[in-house]
C-alpha cells in the first residue's frame, strides 16, 4: 500500500498540470467512454504523510479571499491610511493646538478622533463579520481513503493525488478524474447547462458540481485556486473600486472641507491684518471655527443607518455583504433577472392538459402507467420520476398490487423507461415513458392515426413552451398502444407577475436573462406580462479577441439590449456583457444569479443579487443574498432601501445645511460685527 501511495503521489503534479489545459479536453462531453486522458495515473490514496507533504507545495483546497485588515480600516477611519479628509482636518487641528499649548482642546479633539474612528470601524466590520461567519459555518466534508482506510475529513484538506469516493447527492470537493466507472453529474451551477453529464474514466468532474447518479473512486487532480471554480473566484477578485455611496460622501466632504478652509483662512487674514488681532487668539478662534465646521460623523452616521437598514433586509430574507449596495439598490432602474426559480418555481408540475388516444383512458389511468414505468417504491433516479412520483399527487400505494418483474432504466440512447409488471391476476403487461417521438416508433395500434394526432399536439405544445412526456402500455395481445401525453412546465411563481407590476411602479424595468430555450423563455414573459421581444444569443455582442470588453459595447448594442423584453439561449459571457452594456447606457443595473457561470455578470453589475440556493461563488460575488425564493423578496428589498437612502438623504441634507449655517455666520460676523465696538475692553 505505502509503494502504490508514493507512485500515486509524485503523480499530482502531472494531475495538476491538465487543469491548466481545460481548453484542450471538453469536460462537458463523456463520449470518450473508455479513453483515458495522457499522463492519467488513478490513484490509490495517500499516506498522512504523503499528504501533508503535497499540501505544503500546493496548499489548503480553499479560495484565498482578498481582504482588507481590520487594523488597516481602523487606521483608515483614523486619517492614517489611504484618502480620508475629515479625520486628516482633525488632526490638522490637534497639532495646531498642541503648538498653542491649549491642553483641553487637545483632549477634547482627540476624545473625537479616536470615538469617530472606533464607532465607524466598528460599524464597518460588523457585515463583513457576519457574512465570514455564515460561510465558516458550511464545512464541507469528502470521502478520501488515507493510510489504507476510507475515511470523512475536511474538504480543506484534500491535495492532488488523493483517492476520494463521488456518490449520488455528494458535492465535488475538487477537480477530480474518474478512476473508473460511470457517474452522472449535474454542472449547472458551472456551465448553465440543466441536464447531467454522463462521465466515464479519464474524465473530469469540477468542484462546483454535483453527483446525481452512481458510485466512483476519483483522483484528486486540482484544489483550491487551480480548480476551474477558483479560478473564476480568482478573476472576480481582480475587481474592486469605491461605491457609488463612498464616492458621493467623499465628493460632500471634500466640497464642504474646502469650503471651510477658503473661509477659515480669509477670516485669519481679516482678523490679522484688519483686526490687528494677537496671531495666537486669532488662530484659536479659526481653529474653532475650523473643527465644527467638520462633518466628521456624516460616515460613521451614514454607516449605522446602513448597518440598522441590513438588520431590517435581513428580516425581509435579504442578507447584505456590502453595506453600499443598500444605496446602489435604492437607485437601481434596471433589474436583469434570472427565469429558473426566480420568475419560476423551479419545479416541473404536470399540466391539467392531457391528450388521451386510447379510448376510455383517463389522465389518472395515463399518470399510473408513468408511475409504473419507474421504481415508485425508490426514491426518484431523475426529473422525470419526480415529475411523475412526487409532484403528480399520485397515491402511490394503489401500485402495490403489481409486481415490477423488469424494468430498463432511462438510457440516453434510448431516452424512455420500461417497467415489465404483473398483475394480480397473473397477467403481465409492459408500461413506458420517454419522448414521444421516441414511444411512437413503438406503437403498433392505430400508428398512423395516432402519430399524426401526436406530432400536431407535440408541435402545438412546443411554440407555447410546453413540454411532454408520452405514455404507452401493451394491450392483451402484448402490443403497444399510446395512452395520452402529460404535459408539464415550470410554471411562474403565484406572486411574479404583481411583483413585475409593483417593480415597474417603483421605475426598475424589468428584463429576464436565461439559457433556457426561446419558445419557453416566450411563453414565460407572455404570462408574466414581460412583451413578447425576446432575442436569442444569436444578435449578442461576444468579448474582443485578447478577452476584453469592447469600449463601444453600450453604444452599438444598448439600444438593441434596452428594446427586448429578455434574452433566452445565452452563455454567462452574454450576462456579463448585456450588464455592461445597460451601464455604459447610464443604468443602475442588478443582476440575480445562483451559479458559478452567474458569478462574473453579478460581480460587473451596480447590484449583484445571489437568489436563494446560489452557489458559494455567486454568493461570495453577490452585493446580496437572498434566503427566500422570488423575485419579491428583490422588489420588497428596494423599496426599505429607498427608505433607508431617504434617511441618510435628510441627515446629508441638514448637516450640510448646518455646516454652511455655521460657517457663513461666523464668516459674516467677523466681516461685519466688531466685537470692539461693542465692548471697549475687549481683546485687553
Amino acid at each position: 500500500m505505502a509503494a502504490e501511495a508514493a507512485a500515486a503521489a509524485p503523480a499530482a503534479p502531472k494531475d495538476v498540470e491538465l487543469s491548466d489545459q481545460g481548453e484542450k479536453h471538453d469536460f462537458d462531453k463523456a463520449e470518450n467512454k473508455e479513453t483515458p486522458l495522457p499522463d492519467f495515473f488513478p490513484s490509490h490514496g495517500l499516506t498522512t504523510a504523503e499528504a501533508d507533504e503535497l499540501k505544503k507545495t500546493w496548499g489548503t483546497n480553499e479560495l484565498e479571499e482578498k481582504s482588507t485588515p481590520k487594523w488597516v480600516t481602523y487606521l483608515h477611519m483614523l486619517g492614517l491610511w489611504g484618502f480620508n479628509p475629515m479625520p486628516v482636518i482633525i488632526w490638522v487641528a490637534i497639532i495646531i493646538e498642541i503648538g498653542l499649548q491649549n491642553w483641553p482642546d487637545v483632549g477634547v479633539l482627540v476624545a473625537i478622533q479616536f470615538i469617530n474612528a472606533t464607532l465607524g470601524w466598528y460599524e464597518t466590520i460588523k457585515a463583513a463579520d457576519a457574512v465570514a461567519a455564515l460561510r465558516a459555518s458550511l464545512k464541507p466534508t469528502a470521502t478520501v481513503k488515507r493510510d489504507g482506510s476510507w475515511q470523512h475529513i475536511d474538504a480543506r484538506m484534500l491535495v492532488p493525488g488523493d483517492m476520494v469516493l463521488l456518490g449520488a447527492g455528494s458535492a465535488i470537493p475538487a477537480d477530480c478524474l474518474i478512476n473508473d466507472g460511470r457517474l452522472e453529474v449535474d454542472q449547472s451551477a458551472l456551465t448553465g447547462e440543466s441536464l447531467p453529464v454522463t462521465m466515464y474514466r479519464g474524465d473530469s468532474a469540477k468542484m462546483g458540481s454535483t453527483a446525481v447518479r452512481g458510485e466512483v473512486e476519483a483522483t484528486v487532480e486540482s484544489t483550491g485556486k487551480n480548480t476551474f471554480f477558483g479560478k473564476t473566484a480568482t478573476m472576480l477578485q481582480s475587481a474592486g473600486g469605491i461605491g457609488h455611496l463612498q464616492r458621493i460622501l467623499m465628493a460632500i466632504v471634500s466640497a464642504l472641507v474646502i469650503i471651510s478652509l477658503v473661509l477659515c483662512i480669509t477670516m485669519l487674514g481679516y482678523l490679522l491684518g484688519y483686526g490687528k488681532e494677537p496671531f495666537k487668539e486669532a488662530l484659536t478662534f479659526v481653529v474653532v471655527v475650523l473643527v465644527v465646521s467638520i462633518p466628521i460623523a456624516i460616515e460613521i452616521v451614514c454607516t449605522t443607518t446602513l448597518a440598522l437598514g441590513s438588520r431590517e433586509l435581513s428580516g425581509h430574507g435579504a442578507i447584505v455583504t456590502r453595506l453600499a449596495s443598500i444605496e446602489e439598490m435604492a437607485g437601481m432602474n434596471m433589474l436583469c433577472s434570472d427565469k429558473t426559480g426566480t420568475l419560476t418555481l423551479n419545479k416541473m408540475v404536470i399540466q391539467d392538459d392531457c391528450p388521451i388516444y386510447t379510448p376510455g383512458v383517463t389522465k389518472e389511468d395515463v399518470l399510473k402507467a408513468a408511475a409504473l414505468a419507474a421504481k415508485w417504491k425508490e426514491p426518484p433516479r431523475d426529473a422525470l420520476d419526480t415529475l411523475v412520483l412526487q409532484n403528480s399527487g399520485l397515491d402511490l400505494k394503489q401500485l402495490d398490487i403489481y409486481e415490477q418483474v423488469d424494468f430498463l432504466p432511462f438510457d440516453p440512447t434510448i431516452k424512455r423507461t420500461e417497467g415489465t409488471l404483473r398483475g394480480a391476476d397473473g397477467s403481465e403487461f409492459k408500461t413506458t415513458k420517454g419522448a414521444p417521438h421516441i414511444i411512437l416508433k413503438l406503437v403498433e395500434v392505430d400508428q398512423e392515426e395516432v402519430a399524426k394526432r401526436v406530432n400536431w399536439k407535440v408541435m402545438d405544445l412546443g411554440r407555447r413552451g410546453i413540454r411532454s412526456l408520452a405514455v404507452a402500455r401493451t394491450n392483451d395481445e402484448g402490443k403497444w398502444q399510446m395512452l395520452g401525453i402529460l404535459t408539464f412546465l415550470d410554471p411562474p411563481r403565484p406572486d411574479t407577475k404583481i411583483t413585475i407590476e409593483r417593480a415597474m411602479e417603483y421605475g426598475v424595468d424589468v428584463k429576464m436573462i436565461t439559457g433556457d430555450h426561446g419558445v419557453i423563455a416566450k411563453e414565460t414573459a407572455r404570462t408574466l406580462g414581460l412583451g413578447a421581444n425576446i432575442q436569442d444569443a444569436a444578435g449578442l455582442p461576444s468579448l474582443d479577441a485578447d478577452g476584453k470588453v469592447p469600449k463601444d459595447l453600450g453604444k452599438r448594442y444598448g439600444k438593441m439590449i434596452l428594446d427586448a423584453d429578455g434574452f433566452a439561449q445565452v452563455y454567462p459571457e452574454h450576462k456579463y456583457l448585456i450588464v455592461e452594456a445597460l451601464r455604459q447606457e447610464g443604468f443602475a443595473v442588478g443582476m440575480t444569479g445562483d451559479g458559478v457561470n452567474d458569478a462574473p455578470a453579478l460581480k460587473r453589475a451596480d447590484v449583484g443579487i445571489a437568489v436563494s440556493g446560489a452557489t458559494d461563488a455567486a454568493r461570495a460575488a453577490a452585493d446580496m443574498v437572498l434566503t427566500q425564493e422570488g423575485l419579491s423578496v428583490i422588489v420588497e428589498a428596494i423599496r426599505i432601501s429607498r427608505c433607508i437612502f431617504l434617511r441618510m438623504k435628510n441627515f446629508i441634507n441638514y448637516r450640510i445645511a448646518c455646516t454652511l449655517q455655521l460657517v457663513v455666520f461666523f464668516f459674516i460676523a467677523i466681516l461685519a460685527l466688531h466685537p470692539v465696538e461693542y465692548n471697549p475692553i475687549f481683546p485687553h
